[in-house]
């Protein structure tokens, strides 16, 4: 067992980065994005937590959450996402034999990575990068058209304008 060390701060406000096992051409989290949903749902019903914001790309998601006061365990959150959502999936994933003999499907990576939010500029540099990830892999040719975000919150309520991150020679379509 590697001697990982989180960083943790009560009620502290995080970056998070949750990878599939298999990131390649899997686009199991858009394909099953209710499931997704659902899974955070029923965890931030039994373990209160705030989105601050979150993007869901095919096979990767970014978020970052607000814990309440005195509480830093954010790892126990993740745990049962990922648990929830893989019960949802019908089995079928590839398994290697570490997998195999711990039980496990084989759908998430067994670590994540976390980012302790320090202050405002950081947390607006995070949530910048959150909504412009679509953009940045491909998916997405303005931040706007990608579903699976919480760009679309921020632009409603003024924090964003809706051609945030678009490309200067690209007509707008929406006029």
């Amino acid at each position: 067992m590697s001697g990982y060390i989180r960083n943790r701060e009560l009620g502290g406000a995080y970056f998070f980065t949750v990878n599939l096992l298999e990131r390649g051409r899997n686009d199991l989290l858009v394909r099953n994005i209710d499931s997704l949903r659902d899974a955070v749902l029923a965890t931030r019903t039994a373990r209160p937590f705030e989105i601050i914001a979150w993007v869901v790309l095919p096979e990767h998601m970014h978020a970052i959450w607000k814990l309440p006061e005195g509480d830093a365990d954010y790892s126990t959150r993740w745990a049962a996402i990922k648990a929830r959502f893989s019960k949802s999936i019908a089995p079928g994933e590839f398994q290697n034999a570490s997998r195999l003999e711990k039980d496990g499907r084989g759908i998430w990576q067994r670590r994540f990575w976390e980012h302790t939010i320090r202050d405002d500029r950081d947390l607006q540099n995070h949530v910048d990068y959150i909504h412009f990830n679509p953009v940045k892999h491909g998916l997405a040719v303005r931040a706007q058209d990608w579903p699976h975000s919480s760009f679309h919150r921020f632009a409603t309520r003024g924090v964003y304008a809706l051609d945030w991150a678009t490309p200067p020679d690209l007509p707008d379509l929406h006029e």
